[in-house]
């Protein structure tokens, strides 16, 4: 009687969970629709200053900008300061940071704390479904494709909301963010769903709380890395061609002006990249061991050690680039981006199409 309660209980919360999930899709999907009317209202701000900005300093032949006179009364000459702008790396343009989604308009800037807000109610709403979860299966909730992308996106969520709490200017990820959330959401709902079911014996270990969080963690910070690489391509590429007095059509100069700088981007993107790297660095080792009391060896070039070792690499040679070679802007980019592909086929490649020792779970 107690094992048929204790199974409807579980059942139950299994239910909920699935309810949950897709409660969040519906708040993300409001939240979506919220920074839309943000960048929708922002467009009708004055938001040239990096137009103005390039302007200036190519007029000037890559000088600084010049300091303002004006006159007070009586004649006294007053040197106005130039605008405070974010230096890239010598030798490179020198831009201010955009005003933001919202334009620099309260409208704009209103939309976009109610996005925000509709964010943390939609995170709140996917973590009460991971716990339940984990709750209907009585372990940690990571023993399949589809727990792991849900838990995925609550992470990544969670990152950017951490960041905003920190008073960073990241506003302008959340678009992009609750896209792709939305987006890996509904795969996994769609595509990857698993009934909740207990693991098989070799995940029985408390290695999995540390090895498949870890893995989890650095895959949603990966994630935010490579979204602020895409947004410096764009940017950079618009940057460049107001810089060569090429003409810009007027929606991609009304969305690429609003985002931090070129520079900006690209030392964002570096600085989430390089804080994650050693922990991915334990989290593969913490796998070595985990394989170790599981299978009696460390390493045996299963497809997903394999790849966890690629990623490895294509991270370390980002990270040694950059502080070597000095690679930085374009090529830094793409080596990133290759970086965090290498880990997005680890995860969907290798456990869809190829098999191993970690194929236990189906998806």
């Amino acid at each position: 009687m107690t094992t048929l309660l204790a199974a409807a209980t579980n059942e139950s919360l299994a239910d909920l969970s699935n309810k949950l999930v897709y409660a969040s899709m519906a708040v993300y999907t409001l939240a979506f629709l919220a920074h839309i009317t943000e960048w929708v209202f922002g467009s009708r701000s004055k938001v040239g200053r990096t137009a103005a900005a390039l302007t200036a300093s190519k007029a000037a032949a890559g000088t600084a900008p010049a300091v303002q006179v004006r006159q007070k009364g009586g004649g006294t000459a007053v040197l106005d300061k130039p605008e405070v702008v974010t230096r890239s790396a010598s030798g490179s343009r020198d831009v201010p940071d955009g005003p933001g989604a919202a334009g620099g308009t309260e409208q704009g800037d209103l939309y976009g704390r109610i996005a925000v807000s509709l964010t943390v109610l939609g995170f709140l709403i996917e973590a009460a479904g991971v716990v339940s979860r984990a709750m209907s299966v009585e372990r940690a909730p990571w023993g399949n494709m589809y727990e792991f992308s849900v838990t995925f996106s609550t992470v990544a969520v969670g990152a950017y909301l951490l960041l905003l709490a920190l008073k960073k200017n990241v506003r302008w990820l959340g678009l992009i963010l609750v896209t792709t959330v939305l987006l890996d959401l509904g795969i996994a709902t769609t595509w990857l769903y698993t009934e909740s079911d207990q693991l098989v014996p070799a995940l029985h270990s408390y290695w999995l709380w540390i090895h498949v969080s870890t893995a989890i963690f650095c895959g949603a910070v990966f994630y935010i890395g490579a979204a602020g690489a895409v947004l410096y391509l764009f940017r950079d590429s618009y940057e460049s061609h107001l810089e060569a007095g090429r003409t810009v059509g007027k929606f991609r100069s009304s969305v690429l002006e609003r985002l931090p700088s070129a520079a900006s981007l690209d030392k964002f993107s570096y600085r989430i990249n390089a804080a994650v790297f050693p922990l991915w660095t334990f989290t593969i080792v913490a796998g070595a061991i985990w394989a170790g009391d599981a299978w009696g060896r460390y390493w045996g070039w299963d497809p997903k050690e394999v790849w966890s070792f690629v990623t490895w690499v294509a991270y370390a040679c980002y990270l040694h680039a950059r502080a070597t070679a000095g690679w930085k802007g374009r090529k830094a980019a793409y080596l990133a981006l290759f970086a965090f592909a290498c880990w997005i086929w680890n995860y969907y490649g290798v456990n869809i199409l190829l098999s191993g020792k970690h194929s236990y779970a189906g998806v």
